[in-house]
C-alpha cells in the first residue's frame, strides 16, 4: 500500500523539524500490516533563510530517503495541489492520501467557498489517476490568526464546515474519503514553536489524528502510541526566518 502526505508549510517542515510525517513513518513502521511505502515527488525541508525547498536536514538524520517523500509546500494550499495531484498519484501510484491543507488559501488566495471547490477539484483530480484512492482529510487545525483575528477565525469554521460537507458528498464505496479529527489537546501555545506550525508534540498529535482515522475507518495500522523519544517535550524555538503567520514563499507579485 503507497500512502503520499499533501500539504502546506506544516507538513513540509523546516531544518531542525521532525515533521508530523516522520512521526507517521514510525507508526506505520511499528503497526502497518503488510508492505507499505511511503511516495511523492519532494523529499526536501522547506529552508526559510534560503527561501526554497532545499534543505534535507530533518532533526533525526536516520529518516530514510524513501521514507521522507511528500507533495507538500510552503505557502501551497488546495489552491495549487488541486492541478498538481493528478499526475502526482499517477506517477506514484498512491493508494491513500493523507492531506494537511486550507490555512493558507484562506490566508491569502481564496475564501472558504472557493477554497472548498478547490477541495472537490482535487478529489476529482485524484480520481481521474486512481479511481479507488482513499483520501483522509484533516480540517483547518488550530492557529494563532484565528485566535487573534474574528473574522479570519469565521472564515476558518465555515470552510471547515463546507469540508465536512465535501467528504459527505463525494465519499464512495470504490473511493472513500475520510474527515480525520484534530485532538482537542491540541494547544497552539503547547503544540507550536510560532502559533501555527507544530513542534514535536503537535507532530505527534497531528499524526494521531491521522493514525487513529486510518485505523478507525479501514483498519490499517493500529490506534496511535508514540515512540518513546525525548522529543515528545521538547519544543524547539521558531527557525530563523519564520513568523506567527504563514505565507506564501516570496515571488514577484506577492508579499507574505
Amino acid at each position: 500500500m503507497r500512502f503520499l502526505f499533501v500539504g502546506d508549510s506544516m507538513t513540509i517542515g523546516c531544518p531542525g523539524d521532525f515533521t508530523w510525517r516522520y512521526r507517521m513513518w514510525r507508526h506505520l513502521e511499528a503497526s502497518f500490516d503488510g508492505p507499505y511505502e511511503i511516495v511523492g515527488p519532494r523529499t526536501a525541508l522547506y529552508d526559510t533563510a534560503a527561501g526554497a525547498p532545499v534543505s534535507h536536514e530533518y532533526a533525526d538524520p536516520a529518516f530514510p530517503a524513501a521514507a521522507r517523500r511528500h507533495l507538500a509546500g510552503w505557502g501551497e494550499g488546495w489552491l495549487h495541489m488541486a492541478p498538481v495531484i493528478g499526475p502526482a498519484v499517477a506517477e506514484s501510484r498512491a493508494d491513500v492520501l493523507l492531506v494537511s491543507l486550507g490555512l493558507i488559501d484562506l490566508g491569502f488566495y481564496t475564501d472558504s467557498g472557493q477554497t472548498a471547490a478547490n477541495v472537490r477539484g482535487f478529489v476529482e483530480g485524484a480520481r481521474e489517476a486512481n479511481p479507488r484512492v482513499r483520501i483522509a482529510l484533516l480540517p483547518v487545525i488550530p492557529n494563532i490568526r484565528a485566535e487573534e483575528d474574528a473574522p479570519f477565525a469565521a472564515e476558518v469554521a465555515r470552510f471547515n464546515e463546507l469540508l465536512a460537507k465535501a467528504v459527505a458528498d463525494l465519499d464512495t464505496a470504490a473511493s472513500p474519503l475520510l474527515l480525520a479529527t484534530v485532538p482537542d489537546s491540541y494547544d497552539i501555545h503547547k503544540d507550536t514553536y510560532d502559533g501555527t506550525h507544530p513542534g514535536p508534540s503537535g507532530e505527534h498529535k497531528l499524526a494521531a489524528a491521522f493514525a487513529d482515522t486510518l485505523h478507525g475507518a479501514w483498519e490499517l495500522g493500529a490506534r496511535y502510541a508514540p515512540q518513546d523519544d525525548r522529543s515528545l517535550t521538547a519544543n524547539r524555538p521558531a527557525p530563523h526566518g519564520t513568523s506567527k503567520a504563514p505565507g506564501p514563499p516570496k515571488q514577484a507579485g506577492v508579499t507574505a
